[in-house]
Order: C-alpha cells, then sequence, then structure tokens
C-alpha cells in the first residue's frame, strides 16, 4: 500500500468515525466516549497527513509514533463501547477490524522507521 493509499484509508476511517459519534446515544456516556472516540479516530488521518510532510526522517518517525498511539487510543475507545453495550458489537465488528489493521500498519511503520538512518 502507498501513502497515498493510506492517505486515503485513514480519511475514511476518519469518515466512518464521525458518523459512529453521529449515532450515539444521547447522554453523558454517549458524550463522553463520543468525544474520546471522535478525538483520537479523526487524528489518525490529520497526525499521517502531518507525517507525510515530515521535514527528516527523525521528525517523520516521531510523527508516525503519534499516529500510532491515537489508532491504538482509538481501538481502546472502540472495545469500550463494543464491550459495554453502549452500540451493538456487531455494528462496531468491522471498524474494530479496520482499526487493528491500521494499528498493525503503523506498529510496522514506526519499527522500520526507527531503523532508518
Amino acid at each position: 500500500m502507498d501513502s497515498n493509499e493510506l492517505r486515503d484509508r485513514t480519511k475514511s476511517f476518519a469518515l466512518r468515525i464521525i458518523k459512529l459519534v453521529a449515532a450515539m446515544p444521547d447522554g453523558p456516556l454517549g458524550d463522553v466516549l463520543g468525544r474520546q472516540v471522535l478525538k483520537s479516530g479523526t487524528s489518525v488521518g490529520a497526525n499521517y497527513r502531518e507525517a507525510l510532510r515530515a521535514s527528516s526522517k527523525k521528525h517523520f518517525a516521531s510523527i508516525i509514533e503519534i499516529v500510532l498511539r491515537e489508532a491504538d487510543e482509538t481501538l481502546y475507545w472502540l472495545e469500550l463501547l463494543a464491550e459495554s453495550g453502549t452500540l451493538k458489537p456487531s455494528r462496531l465488528a468491522d471498524l474494530i477490524q479496520e482499526c487493528n489493521e491500521l494499528v498493525a500498519i503503523f506498529t510496522t511503520t514506526a519499527k522500520t522507521s526507527r531503523k532508518s538512518p
């Protein structure tokens, strides 16, 4: 997968997160969990775009670490939403799968970028 495809994939992921949050139940639980997953889920793509514009390999590696942390945090919130019954786990399954894949991609990217001179 090239950087343009991954850029588009992270944007699509953010759009799916936005739609998910729009469907969250009203009330304090939906507000708090919705804000958390919205912030981390949309920042994956935003930070990845920033990484693509990095001024050096070291800068790229640093930002990719942020992307990885945000993706993993998003996975945490999605798991909480599913396991708490706030949203039906079946509704979240594909999104959790995509998030797991993004975490795997950015884990590999972070490891590779740390090895680069």
